[in-house]
C-alpha cells in the first residue's frame, strides 16, 4: 500500500532512555498504551494505541541525552533536510533508512529545539482527529516564537491561525494547516533546564486521573490539571527520570435533561357496534333478573334521634313563641269575658232596682 502524503503532520513520538523496562511500566500505566518488542529489533519497544502504533522506546546511545523526540512527516526526507539546513537548521542525524519502516533524520531548528523528519513506507496513524493514545497537541517552548514559526512555515507549510494574549506571559501562537489547529508556540517566562524543546500531549480519557496515576507511579506534576480553551483539560508532567510529557482530555458533553414522560392519554370508550347500539334499552336487562333486596329500615329510636339531630335549633324557638302567644290570647279572652260578665250582671242588677222602684211607686 502506497503511503499517503503526511508532509507537515506529526507522525511519531520517540523516547530514548537507559531504563526501557521502567519507562514501559510507567507510560503504559498513564497513557493506556500497549507495549511490545518490535519484530525487526526486539531492543526497540513499540507503544500502540487502540488506533495503531503511536510511540516507541529506543536504547540510549552512548553520550546521548535521554528524552522524547517529536517526528514530523515528510514526503521526501532528503529534500526536507536540505531545505531545513538552508533555513538555518542543523542535521544531528543525517537521513538514513530503517528496514521495513522508511527513512528518517534528526534536526535542530535555528532556535535550538530538536525534531525528527520521518517518511513511513506504510501509514502508521490515521488522519483526522486524534484518538485516545495518540498525540493530540504539540507545543514548542522557544526564545523567539515568531522566528520559530517562520522557520516551520517555510519548511512544512504551517500557518499562524491565532495569536492569544497571555498577559505577562506574552503571546501564545496557535498554528495549523487550513482550519485544523495542530499546536502552539510560546516564549517561557523562565529559561527551560533543557533549552528550547517540543512537548507532546497524549490524548487520554481523563487528564486528572492520568495526572494522579503519574504522581502515584513516581512521576511529578509540573502544571495543572487545568482547563484550556476549546473544552479541553491538560496536565504537564515528568516521568520518574525527569523527562517531560503532557496529557490532554476533552470534557464529556453535558447530558441533556431527561425529557419528562408524556401524560398517559385517557383511553376513550370503545365504540359499540351499530347493531348493539340499535337494541332497545329494555333488552339490556333481562326480565328474569332477581330484584335487589330492599334495605333494612333503621330502628325507630335511631330514626327519631337522627331527626332530632338533623332538626336545626332555630325551629324550636318559633314553637315556644307560638305557645306563649296562644296562652296570652286565651288569658286576654278570659279577661274580656270576665269584664263582659261583670257588665252584664251590673246591667241586670240595674234593671231590677229600677223595676222595684216603679213597683213601689204604683203601690
Amino acid at each position: 500500500m502506497a503511503n499517503q502524503s503526511v508532509h507537515g503532520r506529526f507522525v511519531w513520538e520517540g523516547l530514548r532512555t537507559a531504563d526501557r523496562a521502567a519507562a514501559e511500566a510507567f507510560y503504559t500505566r498513564i497513557t493506556g498504551w500497549r507495549a511490545e518488542p518490535w519484530a525487526n529489533d526486539p531492543s526497540y519497544i513499540i507503544f500502540s494505541s487502540p488506533s495503531g502504533p503511536a510511540a516507541g522506546i529506543a536504547p540510549l546511545p552512548e553520550g546521548a541525552s535521554p528524552g522524547w523526540m517529536t517526528f514530523v512527516g515528510t514526503d521526501d526526507v532528503d529534500a526536507s533536510v536540505s531545505r531545513a539546513e538552508s533555513l538555518g537548521a542543523k542535521a544531528v542525524s543525517p537521513a538514513s533508512d530503517i528496514k521495513d519502516v522508511g527513512r528518517m533524520a534528526v534536526m535542530i531548528d535555528p532556535q535550538g529545539a530538536g525534531f525528527g523528519l520521518l517518511k513511513f513506507l506504510q501509514p502508521m496513524q490515521p488522519a483526522g482527529a486524534p484518538q485516545h493514545g495518540q498525540a493530540a497537541w504539540h507545543e514548542l517552548a522557544t526564545p523567539d516564537p515568531e522566528a520559530a514559526l517562520k522557520f516551520y512555515e517555510q519548511l512544512f507549510g504551517w500557518q499562524l491561525l491565532h495569536k492569544m494574549d497571555m498577559g505577562a506571559m506574552g503571546f501564545y501562537y496557535i498554528f495549523g494547516v487550513g482550519s485544523t489547529q495542530m499546536g502552539g508556540v510560546y516564549k517561557p517566562s523562565h529559561p527551560m533546564p533543557g533549552g528550547p524543546a517540543w512537548l507532546f500531549y497524549v490524548s487520554v480519557p481523563d487528564a486528572d486521573k492520568a495526572a494522579a496515576a503519574a504522581t502515584k507511579a513516581g512521576g511529578h506534576l509540573l502544571n495543572g490539571p487545568m482547563d484550556v480553551p476549546g473544552g479541553g483539560r491538560i496536565a504537564q508532567l515528568s516521568d520518574p527520570h525527569g523527562l517531560l510529557f503532557a496529557v490532554h482530555s476533552m470534557k464529556p458533553a453535558a447530558k441533556p435533561p431527561a425529557p419528562k414522560p408524556a401524560p398517559k392519554p385517557v383511553p376513550a370508550a370503545a365504540p359499540q357496534p351499530a347493531a348493539a347500539a340499535a337494541k332497545p334499552a329494555a333488552a339490556a336487562k333481562p326480565a328474569t333478573a332477581a330484584p335487589k333486596p330492599a334495605p333494612k329500615a333503621a330502628p325507630k329510636k335511631r330514626a327519631a334521634a337522627k331527626k332530632k339531630k338533623a332538626a336545626p335549633a332555630r325551629k324550636a324557638a318559633p314553637k315556644r313563641k307560638a305557645t306563649s302567644r296562644k296562652k296570652a290570647a286565651k288569658k286576654a279572652a278570659r279577661k274580656v269575658a270576665r269584664k263582659a260578665a261583670r257588665k252584664g250582671k251590673a246591667r241586670k242588677s240595674g234593671k231590677k232596682s229600677r223595676g222595684s222602684k216603679k213597683a213601689r211607686r204604683k203601690k
